[in-house]
């Protein structure tokens, strides 16, 4: 039991997450009416917290709600569920740390007014990683073609939200064709992202990803490959629009998500994209490693157990 053990801590109580915390009346569970952020450790420290952290805010913003903790009692609630964490499950293993808020529990009824005061859950697992087969050969993809990304006037994918209905869709059909991932275009026919990680493409040494305008999360392992990673690798970063008859165009493909950073893929749908050891994505695999060691040098202070 204990590696499929799950760490919750509800409003501060900490329990086993199998254990039901939260009332049927609570707008998360009736209409998605939530936001959430996931974090995870590097060499014993909580990964890029403060960036997490202001895109969680970001998007209480957007939906119009106060968040029940401030930065700093967040991470003392995180920690103690950690600690309990590792009561149970005995090892130093990276962990996965989710925290999801809900605008709070009320009378049935889509009118905000309802909601009592915002709640929060958080949850610890250990962190999934890809194992070194799936490295070497890549992740399969596949290309929606039921349905598109939803739009940003509509329910703009920049806000990390409870309504996954769009993405888990999307992920379905890729799957019930083989692929490991899917590929969501939006409205006009341009790449997005994949269901949990955002995209980037490599043509000629130099690495291409889709704007934010495109319709996508701001992917906080996007940023810092932007910011900090790609710079330090010597590598080339342009936000272009693309379109799927550009795929043939490019010589290697990866995925970018907190949990997993930089995974390279080998194919979208016919396309197949190089995968090798002497990449230019391997090349920001090896670079992202040593931002993150440096990262838990500079940031003791997020040192959890």
């Amino acid at each position: 039991m204990a590696s499929h053990y799950i760490q919750a801590c509800t409003n501060g109580r900490l329990h086993d997450a199998a254990t039901p915390s939260i009332a049927p009346l609570n707008r998360g569970f009736l209409y998605g009416d939530a936001i959430y952020e996931v974090w995870r450790t590097y060499h014993g420290v909580v990964f890029a917290w403060e960036e997490h952290w202001r895109r969680l805010e970001q998007s209480a913003e957007a939906l119009y709600f106060s968040l029940p903790l401030t930065a700093r009692e967040a991470h003392r609630e995180i920690e103690r569920t950690i600690l309990a964490y590792r009561e149970v499950v005995k090892s130093n293993d990276a962990l996965y740390i989710r925290l999801q808020v809900s605008r709070g529990t009320g009378p049935i009824g889509l009118d905000v007014a309802l909601a009592g005061r915002a709640e929060y859950v958080i949850f610890v697992q250990p962190n999934k990683e890809h194992s070194p087969e799936v490295l070497a050969q890549g992740l399969t993809l596949s290309v929606a073609q039921t349905l598109r990304r939803n739009p940003a006037d509509a329910l703009n994918p920049a806000w990390k939200t409870g309504n996954y209905l769009n993405n888990i869709l999307c992920l379905r059909e890729a799957r019930a064709r083989g692929a490991d991932e899917v590929l969501i275009l939006n409205r006009a026919g341009e790449v997005t992202e994949a269901a949990v990680s955002n995209i980037a493409f490599v043509r000629n040494g130099e690495v291409i990803t889709p704007p934010l305008s495109a319709g996508i999360l701001g992917g906080i392992t996007r940023e810092i490959l932007l910011r900090d990673v790609a710079p330090a690798a010597g590598v080339v970063v342009r936000e272009e629009t693309i379109r799927p008859e550009e795929f043939g165009t490019f010589d290697e493909c990866f995925l970018l998500s907190t949990t997993k950073d930089v995974t390279p893929v080998a194919s979208i749908d016919d396309i197949l994209f190089e995968v090798s050891p002497e990449s230019v994505t391997a090349r920001l695999k090896h670079a992202f490693a040593n931002y993150t060691r440096g990262y838990a040098s500079r940031n003791p202070h997020l040192a959890v157990s």
